[in-house]
């Protein structure tokens, strides 16, 4: 057994040079486990996060949830990868996210040998095994274009793996008491939670999407797909084409999202954008529209994102609810998340506020309104169509991006 430690006062000079520091610690072979501490004190204004990159890739992140983890061959942390340790140098990574005037002192403790308590990993276990599969409400009936189907989707939670307060077996339950198809578990700057997926999805009877939200402080991006973990430490401008690269898609999230929206330089726009996040509460505020159409109606697919952590989070899973378009013969839980990669990839989304909400969709020429009677759908060149009764039919012209809204100006739903 082996003990690396590290003591340093960070300063708003070292944040400057970067937000993220690695501090190296010397893995010997045939390594039985990784245990790391890190200590920060109780002190206003620090907020500290924590990951591991091993000596042939990145083996997971914490961010400011957790304040130790372990990795070992069979087992490791919710949100590190188990397995073998590879001999090398491996580095704690520490993320300086908000650093105090007066700096910080922190003390990070690293210990190479058997481990005796894995952290987390019992009570995850234990919460797991507490969540039983939920009824799933009246599925809605949506009408569709010839060889698709609308699919109900949420593409943006965390679990414990992350900064989520449960495991991803409850997001799943979530998920289907919502009565979503499909759901996007997106934890912060890991893939550990990727192995969880195809076993919930069969047991719960729900398509589990895998993704990771690519996290900075100048903006988050969520990218979905079994790709491989993509490295937030990199400049937000490679993302887009790694992600493409290897078979993903990216997503800008919550670009008006407080202090994380986004910021980051892009010489290439992603495909998607979370145009709708459940931070958009005031409804007739068209920020959120007003920033999509400013991005690009044409080359942007919307979707939306609960962005659920725990039970204060602002909305439930579903809320927003996004609406892919998907082939009719894609069914369960197996299939559903290759068949809704590709009705996003190919731009057929609409967006409504909950599941059994009013909502636009577009089906090859056609605009289909449903239970939104005395509403206006607004056309992206800005003329308006009265909606009298609850199911209005319409030419869609070949623009994209058309939002339902109240007379009012109060938005209901948004379709590409």
């Amino acid at each position: 057994m082996a003990v690396t430690s590290y003591r340093q006062r960070w300063t708003l000079d070292d944040r400057a040079e970067s937000v993220w520091h690695s501090l190296p610690v010397d893995i010997p072979p045939s390594c039985a486990g990784l245990s790391v501490t890190l200590t920060v004190p109780a002190v206003e204004g620090a907020v500290i996060d924590l990951g591991c990159e091993g000596a042939e890739g990145w083996r997971g992140w914490s961010g400011g949830a957790r304040r130790s983890f372990a990795i070992t061959p069979s087992a490791a942390t919710p949100g590190y990868l188990a397995g073998e340790l590879e001999p090398g140098t491996w580095f704690v990574v520490i993320g300086l996210h908000r650093v105090p005037v007066e700096g910080v002192e922190l003390v990070v403790e690293a210990v190479t040998g058997p481990v005796s308590v894995i952290p987390g990993l019992d009570e995850y276990a234990a919460a797991t095994a507490a969540i039983a599969v939920p009824a799933r409400p009246p599925r809605r009936a949506l009408p569709a274009a010839d060889g698709l189907r609308w699919v109900a989707g949420d593409f943006h939670a965390h679990s414990l793996h992350s900064d989520g307060s449960t495991p991803i077996a409850n997001l799943a339950a979530l998920g289907v008491s919502a009565g979503l198809d499909v759901m996007a578990i997106t934890d912060h700057n890991t893939e550990a939670h990727h192995l969880e997926l195809p076993g919930l999805s069969k047991q719960f009877g729900i398509g589990l999407i895998p993704g990771q939200e690519v996290t900075t402080d100048t903006g988050h991006a969520n990218a979905f797909g079994e790709i491989g973990v993509i490295d937030f430490r990199r400049p937000a401008s490679t993302w887009v084409t790694e992600v493409s690269r290897r078979g993903g898609l990216l997503s800008i999230n919550h670009p008006l999202g407080g202090d994380c929206s986004w910021r980051h330089p892009l010489p290439e726009h992603p495909p998607l954008a979370e145009v709708w996040h459940s931070s958009w509460l005031d409804h007739s505020w068209g920020g959120p529209v007003a920033w999509w159409q400013a991005w690009g109606l044409g080359t942007t697919t919307p979707i939306g994102g609960s962005d659920w952590h725990n039970p204060s989070s602002l909305t439930l899973p579903g809320t927003p609810t996004t609406w892919i378009a998907i082939d009719a013969s894609a069914e369960g839980p197996d299939e559903l998340p290759a068949a809704v990669m590709e009705g996003l990839a190919a731009g057929r989304t609409a967006i409504s506020a909950g599941y059994n909400a009013p909502v636009v969709l577009r089906n090859d020429n056609e605009l289909v309104v449903l239970d939104a009677p005395n509403t206006l759908l607004l056309s992206p060149d800005g003329t308006r169509h009265a909606i009298r009764s609850p199911y209005e039919v319409l030419p869609a012209p070949p623009e994209t991006g058309h939002a339902l809204i109240t007379h009012t100006n109060h938005f209901l739903s948004l379709t590409n």
